[in-house]
């Protein structure tokens, strides 16, 4: 089944379930905060490795104590799609992991 852009409706219910994601023009953002620069480049490359598994890949931007992560799904004209909030619902999972709030 091909991906399809969510609708503005689909894409406020979805990100209801994900505290801490916004939408940020035509994709669905989210920073973390770490304890130090060492926690927050494990979690880099954790979603990195996700990101591998899925084939599907954010922008991703590592800074001293914090994480930024946008995505949108360039194969449907950089909309937001199913795919986009697969890949956030697994980082959120990481995330805890790695101590980030």
């Amino acid at each position: 089944m091909p991906l399809e852009p969510l609708s503005q409706k689909d894409i406020e219910e979805r990100l209801a379930e994900l505290p801490g994601w916004s939408l940020e023009g035509d994709r669905i953002a989210r920073s973390y905060r770490l304890g130090s620069h060492f926690a927050a480049a494990a979690l880099v490359m954790h979603i990195a490795q996700v990101q591998d598994e899925l084939d599907h890949h954010s922008d991703l931007t590592l800074g001293y104590h914090s994480v930024s992560l946008t995505v949108n799904t360039h194969s449907v004209g950089g909309a937001v799609t199913e795919k986009d909030f697969e890949l956030a619902r697994r980082v959120e999972e990481l995330a805890s992991g790695h101590g980030a709030s």
